[in-house]
């Protein structure tokens, strides 16, 4: 697969930073500790317009106000920006970037794939893995955040659910905790992505705020609204996708609807709809 109180937040975040400064030029604290102290991320807005671009960025639609563009690419100017990164399965055609016993193996030695994106898995089934695997994705995060952007939106969170029964979601979870501590050093905020199942675990994963596919479609919407407090934007793939998620929460949620493969407006393929 391709690769709010927002403001409140920022001015919040933007005082905890000058006071912690002020804090180290008076050698009170280390530059470490300010780090870790003053780091609040910014949330997106709930309810404000959003574009999903993690096929291929271009201008945004008049009244967006966030927009997930995939780590390769720029953030747009003067808005919200989430960093696409598939954090726990790998790009397909990378497969040799990665040491063998990072890539996910069943019984037989053979690399587990997920069959819809025929993508391999990484193996984070083992703290010292866990790390191992953080380090690669966390470089990631750096660059996001030397680019500008807000936010990263770790993807496929829910594949030890095609692992096999070889990864569990305490796996999941305990990686997802390595991902999220790092951008929140690094001042970004960290998405959930889909895995509603465990949208009730922010206490032990640190993520902040929901990137949720078909939540309409799948009436799984609410279930995100109450675990991000309304802190979600969503992506539909139909009409009735769309037609169901603006129904129940069109006026707290960021929602858009677009084509499956996330196309740019010269693909003939491109849709771009919101309530």
């Amino acid at each position: 697969m391709p690769a709010s109180h927002a403001l409140r937040r920022r001015r919040s975040w933007a005082a905890a930073a000058l006071a912690a400064s002020a804090l180290v030029a008076t050698g009170i604290v280390t530059n470490t500790q300010s780090s870790a102290s003053a780091a609040e991320p910014a949330l997106p807005e709930p309810g404000v317009g959003f574009d999903y671009q993690i096929g291929g960025p271009y201008d945004p639609p008049s009244g967006t106000e966030v927009v997930s563009r995939d780590r390769t690419a720029t953030p747009a100017s003067g808005l919200y920006n989430i960093c696409y990164i598939n954090a726990f399965q790998v790009q397909p055609g990378e497969d040799d970037d990665w040491p063998d016993d990072l890539l996910l193996r069943d019984a037989d030695g053979e690399v587990v794939i997920d069959p819809d994106w025929d993508e391999a898995l990484l193996d984070i089934g083992t703290p010292e893995k866990r790390e191992r695997v953080a380090e690669r994705v966390n470089a990631w995060t750096d660059g996001c955040a030397d680019k500008g952007f807000d936010a990263i939106e770790p993807d496929n969170y829910d594949s030890y659910t095609r692992s096999q029964d070889l990864l569990s979601a305490e796996d999941a979870k305990a990686f997802a905790k390595l991902l999220s501590d790092h951008a929140h050093e690094r001042g970004l905020a960290a998405a959930q992505k889909n895995t509603v199942e465990l949208a009730d675990s922010r206490d032990e994963t640190g993520l902040d705020f929901a990137v949720a596919e078909e939540c309409g479609q799948w009436k799984e919407c609410g279930d995100y609204a109450d675990a991000f407090d309304d802190h979600v934007v969503v992506v539909e793939y139909t009409d009735e996708g769309l037609n169901d998620a603006c129904a129940s929460h069109g006026d707290t949620l960021s929602i858009v609807r677009r084509d499956m493969d996330v196309t740019t407006p010269d693909s003939g393929a491109y849709v771009h709809r919101t309530c």
